[in-house]
């Protein structure tokens, strides 16, 4: 026995308020409700309205076997309230309710997009209601009495309908969704990405051309792929883009320069990966019945924009053969030229140059004005050196202050020397350098193929000897290689390699030349003097072989022999009780700015019992070039420790006086080349007056070195320099020797 449904009691119903449609409120929310809920596998909502409760409940008592969730109203209030808080999938109405009609139901429905499908049941006879319904949307129209049937006929085709809809919606959303991804993918590519038809045309591109190429898609769609194609570029780019291959054997990676807007070329480069689509791809083949292979129907692309890759790689190999500073080539990229232009001259039997070409004094503006203003001599000197080349010559910087150049299809040396003149003229016009000018030479040394040399390096070589001769000679000039000159590089390299042993092989030894007091013939003191055993070469002086010393960093190992050898050598004198005299010992600038000279001299002097004031150190004027600062702390220093200072060889060198008062100076040694110029002791001799009198003036002991006539010591003494050393009186001894001389000279005190 089937019993009544047992449903919410009905909301009561005040059939005399005045109730219309758009009494309703719209409830938030309402239309967005979707009907992807009406699923297969998910029962459906049904909201029953009729005001006979008999009917209503043979109703639900009709529909409650299929499953479906029912809701009951006796009174439109009540399905308005229902649909406002429910969604339903559908809803089976009566047109004649007592408070508002079903038409009206509908029209809130139809007013807040409820989700909902119709199905009027209404016993009325007329058109006009069914008329109204169908009007208002409903899905059918059912007439009382329906049959059993008819009715979950009805209810089942709504429902499915419903669900079919549902399912198309869905369908279209991920259509929709689906299309939205591609287009956002194929238009945020990094890459070019076109389609071509069967007669090279464009039939779609995506946004990316237009960021590249300055070119609207609607530029390019219809248009022939040749519009787009640099004129040099267009015979390869024929099988790019007439591409009918597939997978593995399709076009890759073939770069092509493309225009851009405005018929102006750009500089991008792509990298085309080119295939045709096959099956798998976009259909680009056609396959049909009636087609016996598939037809082509167009080409597929990408392409990507490299052109900064491009220029990073054409940057890294344009540094790699330049040099960043000046923009000449490098070592590398002249080696690589003068290769080939030296197998030219030899097929040709043409004549070669090369030259290399050294700064003069260069150092001397790095270390003063800094190596900004270094930089920017180096940049304005090349150049020069470029707008005084011929065409075709080639100008590389070797690194340093050192250019190099080549001279192809020479015709004879004196093409060569126009070169040089032409660079040595142009580089004696004053530089401009931070306001102010500066002035610098060059020396230039010239190998000639094939004279000089058949291969590069020989060529290189000989060219360098040849500069460094021109150095030796005085500099600012040019010279070609002798092979004379092979032989003096050799004897310098033998030289360093004896130096080297003679450091460990006990062949240096000290000489001291002494230094008298003219009044009395008194022995005051003595320069300790460096002289070297060569096995040989027989005994060289300090001239002989210290500029080599400097040149290969030997001068700091040498000095630290010399000051051990000469502190010795006093603390042996000092024991044996004979009258101590104050030694000299002359230091190089390069010992003093990196030996740590003052502290060595301290611990030497400490070693060997020696009192500071028995020593005394000669400097050059041209160590307040180098770095003056730095000089001026060294010497105070010795000056704290009770060592005195000298100038050696003054007035040859900065001839500046003002040194004299920041430097602690005790003693100025007259240079020898003025001390020659005097020859007769009742003559005039301006600049050694001048010396004398500026260091009596400062209150500073003065000695005239290289004194060989009695006229010169005559004429010395008379102007007031009374301390002198030279053949005159001795000339360097050995240590022995010394010893024996400074017996002899207190035996005749005695």
């Amino acid at each position: 026995m089937r019993h009544p449904p047992q449903r919410p009691p009905p909301i009561p119903c005040d059939v005399s308020k005045n109730v219309s449609a758009d009494n309703f409120p719209s409830l938030p929310g309402l239309d967005a409700v979707s009907a992807d809920s009406v699923a297969a596998d998910q029962p459906a909502r049904l909201l029953l309205v009729d005001d006979e409760p008999r009917l209503l409940a043979s109703l639900h008592a009709l529909l409650e076997d299929e499953g479906h969730e029912l809701h009951t109203a006796s009174c439109g209030r009540d399905a308005v309230a229902l649909l406002d808080a429910h969604h339903f999938d559908l809803a089976l109405l009566d047109l004649r309710l007592p408070d508002i009609s079903g038409h009206q139901i509908m029209d809130v429905i139809n007013r807040k997009g409820l989700d909902t499908s119709i199905i009027i049941l209404s016993g009325e006879t007329g058109i006009e209601g069914a008329i109204g319904a169908l009007k208002r949307g409903a899905y059918d129209y059912l007439r009382k009495p329906y049959s059993r049937e008819e009715l979950l006929n009805t209810v089942a085709n709504a429902l499915r309908q419903r669900r079919l809809e549902a399912e198309n919606r869905r369908i279209a959303r991920q259509l929709d969704r689906s299309e939205k991804l591609y287009r956002y993918l194929v238009d945020s590519s990094p890459d070019i990405i076109y389609t071509l038809n069967e007669e090279g045309r464009f039939s779609f591109v995506n946004d990316r051309a237009q960021q590249v190429l300055g070119l609207e898609r609607e530029q390019l769609i219809g248009n022939h792929y040749s519009v787009l194609i640099h004129d040099e570029d267009l015979d390869r780019a024929y099988y790019v883009f007439n591409e009918r291959r597939v997978g593995e054997r399709a076009t890759r990676n073939v770069e092509l320069r493309l225009k851009a807007a405005n018929g102006r070329e750009s500089n991008a480069v792509f990298e085309n990966s080119v295939v045709t689509l096959s099956f798998n791809s976009m259909g680009m083949y056609v396959n049909g019945k009636d087609a016996p292979e598939p037809g082509f129907f167009g080409t597929y692309g990408v392409a990507r924009d490299v052109t900064e890759r491009k220029r990073a790689e054409e940057m890294i190999s344009y540094q790699a053969y330049h040099d960043v500073l000046t923009d000449l080539p490098n070592r590398t990229l002249f080696r690589d030229r003068l290769s080939m232009a030296i197998l030219q001259a030899k097929r040709k039997e043409h004549e070669l140059a090369v030259m290399f070409i050294d700064l003069d004094r260069f150092k001397l503006v790095n270390d003063t004005l800094g190596h900004l203003r270094g930089d920017e001599l180096l940049q304005q000197v090349a150049s020069r050196l470029k707008n005084s080349m011929r065409q075709g010559d080639t100008l590389a910087r070797l690194g340093g202050d050192e250019f190099t150049i080549f001279l192809p299809e020479l015709q004879n040396r004196h093409d060569a020397t126009v070169v040089a003149d032409k660079f040595l003229e142009t580089l004696r016009a004053p530089f401009e350098l931070a306001g102010q000018q500066v002035h610098i030479s060059a020396s230039i040394g010239i190998a000639v193929y094939p004279h000089d040399g058949e291969t590069i390096d020989e060529l290189l070589c000989h060219a360098d000897m040849a500069m460094y001769q021109i150095k030796a000679e005085g500099k600012n000039g040019y010279s070609f290689y002798d092979p004379a000159m092979q032989e003096a590089s050799y004897q310098k390299i033998t030289l360093e390699q004896s130096l080297r042993k003679a450091l460990d092989g006990g062949e240096l030894e000290m000489f001291y030349q002494p230094q008298i007091d003219a009044r009395t013939g008194r022995i005051v003191g003595a320069e300790g003097l460096m002289r070297w055993h060569h096995p040989e070469r027989g005994l060289l002086t300090a001239g002989e072989f210290l500029p080599f010393a400097e040149e290969n960093g030997l001068m700091i190992q040498i000095s630290d022999w010399m000051l051990e050898a000469l502190c010795r050598d006093v603390a042996q004198w000092n024991r044996i009780h004979i009258d101590p005299v104050r030694l000299s010992l002359n230091v190089s600038p390069q010992y003093l700015d990196r030996g740590n000279f003052v502290p060595k001299l301290q611990a030497a002097l400490a070693h060997y019992d020696i009192p500071p004031s028995q020593i005394e150190i000669e400097v050059t004027e041209n160590i307040c070039i180098r770095n003056p600062q730095h000089a001026a702390e060294q010497l105070h220093k010795l000056g704290e420790i009770g060592v005195s200072v000298a100038i050696d060889d003054f007035g040859t060198g900065y001839s500046s006086l003002s040194y004299l008062h920041r430097f602690p100076v005790n003693t100025i040694k007259i240079d020898q080349s003025f001390i020659r110029e005097i020859h007769q002791a009742d003559a005039h001799y301006p600049v050694v007056l001048a010396i004398i009198s500026i260091a009596k003036g400062l209150g500073l002991n003065v000695v005239a070195e290289g004194v060989e006539t009695p006229a010169q010591a005559a004429y010395l003494e008379h102007s007031g320099c009374t301390l002198m050393q030279g053949y005159l009186y001795h000339k360097p001894l050995s240590g022995s020797q010394f010893l024996q001389l400074l017996y002899r000279s207190a035996a005749r005190r005695a």
